[in-house]
């Protein structure tokens, strides 16, 4: 589980939304965030064992779902289903857990309430925030361990004008970790966006890549004002690691 909220990097754009568009209010203290119910958000990640999507498939493919709920009317609109526990989830951490299913784990998470989305090889479901304790049990079964993916095609450069997240070259994590990495990036850049900017982004279908610079790049990054992934460190890596910086046009 993480948080990108606990410290800003130096140089590092604000996580604070725009009023004009659906948002939380500027991320408040560490000591009030964390005396708030605190909920989490669900992803999980189809993973057959004779047919597993490729890495960066699958990190953007979880990071495209993160968007997908995030501008789904049941969240948007004020009375949306699940206005209220994206809401609180905003207002506390948006951590993220990444769980892994195959065959009838697969089908029984379908069955539940959430959104399905699928990349050149990875489907990823991601379902509306729930209480720390409170998973329910065809989710709290699964694996959070052995996310482990390599790639399954040769990765070349992103595409002019797609939005790129950027990974830590220095830092190791396993496909789970990444993939709520990931996420985290996406949702950033999605506040600092005005609501014409997340309607063309939504209206490619979040296209977006994933990729890893040079170490020189990433320097250049740190200090670029872009959004940054800041991990809170209970797993994987230290806390306060900077894991994944979100580079979009709107943004620049």
């Amino acid at each position: 589980m993480t948080s990108p909220f606990d410290a800003p990097a130096a140089g590092s754009a604000s996580v604070s939304a725009p009023d004009s568009v659906p948002a939380p209010a500027p991320a408040p203290a560490p000591d009030d965030r964390d005396a708030r119910e605190q909920y989490v958000l669900p992803l999980v990640v189809r993973l057959e064992r004779a047919t597993p999507p490729g890495r960066t498939d699958a990190l953007e493919t979880s990071a495209r779902a993160v968007l997908t709920l995030l501008a789904d009317p049941r969240v948007t609109e004020p009375d949306g289903e699940w206005a209220e526990r994206v809401a609180a989830w905003e207002d506390a951490r948006i951590r993220k857990v990444v769980r892994r299913a195959r065959g009838g784990e697969w089908r029984r998470a379908g069955e539940l309430p959430g959104i399905t989305v699928r990349g050149r090889e990875a489907e990823v479901r991601v379902f509306p925030p729930v209480p720390l304790d409170g998973w329910p049990k065809d989710l709290a079964k699964l694996q959070v361990s052995g996310t482990d993916l390599e790639e399954t095609a040769e990765l070349g450069a992103p595409e002019p004008g797609v939005p790129v997240l950027w990974l830590n070259p220095e830092l190791e994590m396993s496909a789970g970790k990444t993939m709520a990495q990931t996420g985290h990036a996406a949702q950033l850049a999605w506040w600092r966006l005005d609501e014409a900017q997340r309607k063309e982004w939504a209206e490619t279908g979040f296209a977006l890549a994933v990729r890893t610079p040079a170490p020189e790049v990433w320097a250049e990054l740190e200090v670029s004002g872009l959004p940054v992934v800041r991990d809170a460190g209970f797993t994987e890596i230290a806390p306060g690691s900077c894991t994944v910086i979100a580079e979009h046009p709107g943004l620049r």
